[in-house]
């Protein structure tokens, strides 16, 4: 299904990382970090002591500062099978309010050898079996741009819900 245009849509996929399959994970090229969001860690249930330190905050286009928790190496999985690509990512764990459970920003990408598009709202990338490729859920896009401006101001946790399949989906 394409997508609608016009739109400004950010790009929001479905990955799988350390087996879970990971709704909500935004690809933000402007992003020098891979981000795990709070919420999103707490679902995959690792122990506490898999999270290293980390001492330096992040700092947005704003100025505004957010201290990680820590950072966490896990694989990530894209794309469908057989054209498939895997990675270990190095995650900063964030406790922040996101409509997102991840952030995929431009070291993954660059591993990834990754072209992204946000006009047709896609990833590609070079498999052993071709040119592989993950599109948006573009009502799910929609959906947590709207969660995010509800999110303004909250103090409150964000809702995450997961199922199991071979993983739990987050």
């Amino acid at each position: 299904m394409g997508c609608q245009q016009p739109h400004d849509d950010a790009l929001v996929v479905t990955i799988n990382i350390a087996g879970f399959t990971t709704r909500r994970v935004m690809i933000d090229n402007g992003s020098s970090a891979d981000i795990l969001y709070l919420p999103a860690y707490q679902q995959m249930k690792f122990d506490k002591d898999k999270l290293q330190p980390m001492e330096a905050p992040l700092i947005g286009f704003t100025g505004d500062k957010v201290c990680p928790i820590g950072i966490i190496t896990l694989p990530i999985t894209v794309g469908t099978y057989p054209k498939t690509i895997s990675k270990t990512v190095d995650f900063l764990v964030v406790n922040c309010l996101s409509a997102y459970n991840a952030i995929i920003g431009r070291p993954t990408l660059n591993r990834l050898r990754a072209v992204t598009s946000t006009y047709h709202l896609l990833i590609k990338f070079p498999t052993k079996h071709e040119i592989g490729e993950v599109r948006r859920d573009q009502i799910a896009t929609r959906e947590c741009y709207l969660a995010s401006l509800r999110l303004e101001g909250q103090n409150s946790d964000n809702n995450y819900r997961g199922t199991e399949d071979s993983g739990e989906t987050i």
